[in-house]
């Protein structure tokens, strides 16, 4: 019994010195964490300058729906959707039997329009010479004159019948009127056509354009020639572009201004139809009448951040900022618009506040973190 109390005795300081040495170990491990290693960036340096933005589509500069003028079933339709054509190529039949026989019976009308007028000019020459020898009186030379004039008067009436028709044929044989592409087609063979639908739509491919609208208190700000961003919403694309036309009344849009501006080059990922964002440029001026907040909203800027250096939480957005002793502090967002790759922060980062890009291993709240 003594053997087994002392050997407890024994035992028990070595494991409460083991398991001290233990937590002294893991708490010395805690301590020599190595610090994570980052790069910061300020907002300020993201193109946080001073612009108006404007959502907009892309859309092509010329742009036409093909319709036609007469009523008759669709023969054929010599086009399909996507397919690229050339000015004057054809796209679609219309049935014209009835403008053949039209056609048919004005020329018959000029030939004997063209009969007629020939046998009259023909006495008209004849009375003329006879009117100089004396051998016709006035009269009669007068009457031979209406009837020539009339006869030259009815062929060229039957001529100008024979245009109306050939003009007519056109709208029976639908053409484009400039080199593009066929965004859709309205009818299939077998259709009735009638005056005014529209058969084919057709958009130029050389150029492209954008139309934004623009809020009323923004308007003012906006200059034609001025050299825009415009950022593709579906594919986060930047592209260059310059403001060729802005309207000076909103009655019919909305309360909205519409601009129109002019793409630099693109590629074949940028389509017609497309969703932007516009970034106009614009520098703001501060009067000495302004009022205070006035001033505050005008030397406001824009905060934008990478998407990528945003951390997701369910529905909050967050990022990684920079506190006293390189402690990494998980700062709290309310984010706005999308700006190609970057987002604008409308509260919880001041413009000149730094944050972290990116990290070599996995941040949290409270790490120990090295700059590089």
């Amino acid at each position: 019994m003594k053997n087994i109390l002392f050997k407890s005795a024994i035992i028990t300081p070595l494991f409460v010195l083991l398991l001290s040495s233990c937590n002294g170990d893991k708490k010395e491990a805690v301590i020599k964490e190595p610090a994570i290693a980052v790069k910061v960036s300020g907002a300020s340096e993201n193109n946080n300058g001073q612009f108006v933005t404007a959502s907009g589509k892309i859309e092509a500069e010329n742009s036409a729906n093909l319709s036609t003028r007469m009523m008759g079933y669709v023969t054929k339709l010599h086009v399909q959707m996507g397919q690229k054509v050339g000015a004057g190529q054809l796209l679609v039949s219309i049935n014209n039997t009835d403008l053949q026989a039209k056609k048919a019976q004005v020329d018959a009308s000029i030939l004997q329009a063209t009969a007629g007028y020939n046998n009259a000019k023909k006495d008209y020459d004849r009375f003329v010479n006879l009117f100089k020898q004396q051998s016709a009186s006035q009269k009669e030379l007068d009457d031979m004159t209406a009837r020539y004039e009339m006869a030259k008067a009815g062929l060229e009436g039957a001529k100008q019948m024979r245009n109306e028709v050939i003009a007519q044929f056109s709208y029976s044989n639908i053409t484009a009127p400039f080199a593009g592409v066929v965004t859709n087609t309205f009818v299939k063979e077998g259709d009735m056509a009638n005056p005014g639908m529209p058969l084919v739509s057709i958009e130029g491919a050389s150029r492209l354009q954008v139309t934004a609208m623009v809020s009323e208190n923004d308007i003012a700000a906006i200059k034609k020639g001025m050299a825009v961003k415009v950022l593709v919403k579906s594919s986060n694309a930047i592209l260059n572009g310059k403001v060729s036309e802005v309207s000076l009344s909103a009655k019919n849009t909305g309360g909205q201004y519409l601009v129109k501006i002019n793409l630099d080059k693109t590629d074949n990922t940028v389509l017609s139809g497309m969703f932007v964002n516009v970034q106009f440029p614009v520098a703001n001026t501060i009067h000495p009448s302004d009022s205070e907040q006035a001033k505050q909203t005008k030397t406001s800027e824009k905060v934008l951040v990478p998407e990528s250096a945003l951390v997701q939480q369910g529905q909050l957005t967050g990022i990684y900022t920079i506190g006293t002793g390189n402690i990494a502090i998980l700062r709290w967002l309310r984010i706005g618009k999308n700006f190609g790759n970057q987002v604008e922060v409308l509260s919880g980062l001041s413009a000149n506040e730094q944050y972290i890009v990116s990290a070599e291993g996995k941040l949290y709240n409270g790490a120990l973190v090295s700059v590089q």
